[in-house]
């Protein structure tokens, strides 16, 4: 089993660092803003339709 090999703790730090930090990245430049505009312009609407 190489995940208990010393010798591959680096690799698989490397790689869970990389997915973690990239993942991030991808979901804070690209999906979450999309969700945010989405929230808001529901509270608008919301807020408009319930004036009348």
């Amino acid at each position: 089993m190489p995940q208990l090999i010393p010798f591959f703790f680096y690799n698989q730090i490397l790689v869970a660092f990389v997915v973690l930090f990239s993942t991030i990245y991808l979901f804070s430049v690209y999906f979450l803003p999309y969700f945010t505009l989405q929230q808001v312009i529901r509270t608008y609407i919301t807020k408009l339709s319930k004036k009348n």
